[in-house]
């Protein structure tokens, strides 16, 4: 390095060490004052006073170099620490007072006044109290209670000494009552209310209403001083029909008023119980008897009858078939009527002969034709043979007790004996000669009450009585009856077996 260069380097080393001294010498300065200025901040924190503000029950702690309570809810810093809005209004309270030093209080309290938003009479209001119930607010508001208005809170229906809830905002409506009239059921009644509506009115004092009941004037009418209602009452009344209970109210005053307002009609036979042109009372029961008719026919056959036709060519007790007989028809209309679906009764409403019958015609003999019977007393002549019932009896029998006048004595007055035979006169004449086999000669001379048709009982003599059942044929033996008293054609009873 030449001496010229190393002077220069020389020159220029001398100016960075003064740049050096001078730096340091400044930052010494900076540092010294800072220092200072820690010791001042120090100094003036030292100075403040730490106070603890409560509003509505939030605390908050901060420090200050105000002097009373009001400078420092007025100092502009204070709000640095503070969430709330702390403007002051008259009915907000502050503890303690607002000239207190703070030098003899740690603690503010604000209890601020809640906002109560009042409408009544048509006025709305903002108010700011430290009133804790709607009774308070209206006092303050001067604002009289009638006995019969209704106080709502936030839309809810208060009652004015309950104190408020604890949200916000508050609004109290004064819901001022009108007085109306009730005519109801005939029965006239003073009302108040403060429901908007005639039917909101009915409902507050818990009168029910049915659809049936009438109603003047409508229930949508809004509610007016004075105004004047009626109500004209249904009864209740249940109705029985096809298979259904109806229960339903009414202000008809028959029982076909009900009917119609139900829309049920009555057919041409139905009927109801009680009936239509009843008066209705409540809770009264309408049975609606349903009733139908039905038609049927029924066929049955009309027997034929026999005609008996006499016959002089043919010989007694033979029979020819003039005419055989036929049944008719005859045909009956049936009404059947049902109430309610059950047969109720059925009658014949007519009769008629659909075909007629055709009678059976049986000719029969009345010529007498004489033969002969042999008879242990010889051959006899008879003019006729009948097949009959034979039993047999004596006076012992007969019915009557041994000191009867008439013991043992016949229908002809003779005594009860052998050889006297009771018949039904009616088939075999009284003193009819006869014979019967196995038992001899006879003559009808008695009848007998059990004796009829083709019976004929055997007398005996008392003590030597022979009991006898069972069917012989009996000869009828001269003389023959005239022919008016012969009976020519004989019943078939009774029948043999």
């Amino acid at each position: 390095m030449s001496s010229e260069t190393a002077i220069v380097e020389s020159q220029l080393r001398q100016p960075v060490h003064a740049v050096q001294r001078q730096l340091q010498s400044g930052l010494l300065a900076l540092i010294a004052l800072l220092a200072a200025g820690s010791l001042m901040a120090l100094g003036y924190r030292t100075t403040t006073h730490a106070v603890s503000l409560t509003i509505d029950s939030q605390t908050t702690h901060i420090r200050t170099h105000q002097a009373t309570v009001g400078s420092l809810l007025e100092a502009q810093d204070i709000t640095l620490d503070i969430t709330q809005d702390i403007t002051l209004r008259p009915a907000d309270i502050v503890r303690p007072a607002l000239d207190t030093p703070l030098e003899e209080t740690s603690s503010i309290t604000i209890d601020r006044a809640r906002a109560v938003t009042l409408i009544a009479d048509s006025r709305r209001t903002t108010e700011y109290t430290q009133a804790n119930s709607p009774a308070a607010v209206l006092l303050e508001a001067g604002i009289a209670l009638e006995p019969h208005d209704r106080i709502t809170v936030n839309g809810q229906t208060w009652v004015p000494e309950t104190p408020f809830p604890n949200r916000h905002p508050i609004e109290v409506r004064v819901h001022r009552a009108v007085p109306f009239s009730l005519t109801d059921a005939g029965i006239r009644t003073r009302l108040w209310t403060t429901a908007p509506t005639l039917g909101q009115a009915l409902a507050e004092k818990g009168i029910d209403v049915y659809l049936a009941d009438a109603v003047r004037p409508p229930l949508r009418t809004r509610m007016t001083a004075g105004l004047n209602v009626t109500i004209q009452r249904s009864q209740p009344i249940s109705i029985l029909v096809d298979g259904r209970e109806i229960h339903t109210r009414t202000r008809a005053k028959t029982v076909a008023g009900v009917l119609s307002q139900e829309a049920i009609t009555l057919r041409e036979l139905d009927y109801t119980q009680p009936a239509v042109d009843t008066p209705l009372r409540p809770h009264q029961t309408v049975d609606v008897r349903r009733v139908d008719e039905e038609f049927v026919y029924e066929e049955a056959d009309i027997p034929y009858e026999t005609r008996w036709q006499a016959d002089s060519s043919l010989a007694l007790d033979t029979r020819r078939l003039v005419q055989a007989g036929q049944s008719g028809t005859r045909r009956r209309r049936i009404r059947i009527v049902y109430e309610n679906g059950e047969e109720i009764s059925r009658e014949t409403t007519s009769w008629w002969v659909e075909e007629a019958p055709i009678p059976e015609i049986i000719a029969y003999g009345t010529k007498l034709v004489w033969r002969t019977v042999q008879t242990p007393d010889g051959p006899k002549r008879y003019w006729r043979k009948v097949r009959v019932l034979a039993t047999s009896y004596s006076a012992a029998t007969s019915g009557k007790p041994r000191d009867h006048p008439a013991y043992g004595i016949t229908r002809l007055g003779w005594i009860a004996r052998r050889g006297i035979v009771a018949v039904d006169p009616e088939v075999i004449g009284l003193r009819q000669k006869m014979y019967v086999p196995g038992y001899g000669l006879a003559v009808a001379g008695d009848t007998g009450g059990k004796i009829r048709g083709k019976h004929i009982d055997l007398g005996f003599d008392e003590g030597k009585l022979e009991l006898w059942y069972r069917w012989v044929d009996v000869y009828l033996l001269e003389p023959a009856p005239s022919p008016d008293e012969i009976r020519y054609v004989l019943p078939n009873w009774p029948p043999e077996r």
